[in-house]
C-alpha cells in the first residue's frame, strides 16, 4: 500500500504543467520572499556563502550559490579521487557481469543508465558510488579527478525523487530520470560522472570552457538537489575506508585512490 501511494504521489506531481510552475516560480522574483524560511528550514551554512543571504533575487539564485573560495580544501595527493559534490554517500559497490548495479535491494541496469553499451564495456567489475544532495546541500558539481573530457551526453526526460523513498520505491529513477553524463580519462583510466535529475526541475547546467579539467575545477551545477553517480573501470580504484554508506561528505574530500596501472602490470 505504502509503495502504491508513493508512485502515485510521484505520477501526480511530476507532470511537465507542475514541473514548468515551479521553475518559473523559482526563477522568479516573487519566490525571494521564501529565502529566509528556507535558509532556516534546511539550515543553510551562511558563514561559507559567496554572496549574504539578502543579496539572492530568487529561490534558484540561492539553490545555485557559489561559496567562498577558502570554504573547501582540494585534496591534492596524487591519484586521489575527491567527491565532486557536497553529498551523502548513499550506496557503493561493484558493477555485477549481469551489468547491474544493486541500490537499496533493487537491480538497475547500468546499460540503460548510460544507454551507450560501447561506454558500459569499460566499467563491467569496477566500482560504483552514490552520491546524494538534498535541498539544503551546495549544488555545484566539481571535477573527481584532473584529466580530459572524452564524452558527454544526455539522456531521459522525466525527473522523480532520488532521496532514500525514491530509490527504494520509485521506477528506476537513476536509469530513467534525466541526466548529463561525463565521461574523464585521467590517470591512464576512465571515470564516468552520471548527473541525476532531481524531482520537478530537470536543469543540469554545464560550466567548464575547455576539453582539460583540473581535480576540485567546477564543471557543472543542478538547479535543485540530485544525485551523482561516480562509474569506475575494474581494478581502477580503491575505495578508502572511511567511505561507507550514510557517509555525510564535502567536495574535495579523498572518496579513494586511482590505482597505478604500471605498477600493476608489473
Amino acid at each position: 500500500m505504502q509503495k502504491w501511494l508513493y508512485r502515485f504521489f510521484i505520477e501526480l506531481t511530476n507532470h511537465r504543467f507542475s514541473s514548468a510552475i515551479l521553475k518559473k516560480f523559482s526563477q522568479s522574483r516573487v519566490s525571494a520572499i521564501l529565502i529566509p524560511s528556507y535558509a532556516k528550514i534546511y539550515n543553510i551554512n551562511q558563514a561559507e556563502m559567496e554572496k549574504n543571504l539578502t543579496e539572492f533575487s530568487t529561490l534558484h539564485d540561492l539553490f545555485v550559490r557559489r561559496l567562498r573560495k577558502e570554504s573547501r580544501e582540494i585534496d591534492q595527493t596524487e591519484n586521489t579521487v575527491i567527491s565532486p559534490v557536497d553529498a551523502v554517500i548513499e550506496e557503493t559497490g561493484i558493477i555485477t557481469a549481469s551489468k547491474e548495479m544493486i541500490v537499496k535491494g533493487k537491480h538497475y541496469q547500468v546499460a540503460e543508465m548510460l544507454g551507450d553499451e560501447e561506454s558500459l564495456s569499460k566499467y563491467i567489475g569496477g566500482t560504483f558510488l552514490i552520491l546524494y544532495l538534498s535541498p539544503s546541500h551546495y549544488h555545484r558539481i566539481h571535477s573527481p579527478i584532473t584529466g580530459v573530457v572524452t564524452k558527454q551526453w544526455e539522456l531521459g526526460r522525466k525527473s522523480y525523487p532520488v532521496n532514500r523513498l525514491g530509490l527504494k520505491y520509485g521506477r528506476d529513477p537513476l536509469s530513467k530520470n534525466f541526466r548529463k553524463i561525463t565521461e574523464i580519462k585521467g590517470n591512464d583510466t576512465y571515470v564516468a560522472m552520471v548527473k541525476v535529475g532531481a524531482m520537478f526541475v530537470n536543469s543540469i547546467e554545464t560550466t567548464y570552457t575547455s576539453d582539460t579539467v583540473e581535480k576540485g575545477e567546477e564543471i557543472a551545477y543542478f538547479s535543485f538537489g540530485s544525485t551523482v553517480i561516480l562509474l569506475f573501470e575494474k581494478d581502477s580504484f580503491m575505495l578508502s575506508p572511511k567511505i561507507n554508506a550514510s557517509t555525510d561528505i564535502k567536495v574535495g574530500e579523498v572518496l579513494g585512490i586511482i590505482n597505478d596501472k604500471e605498477k600493476k602490470s608489473r
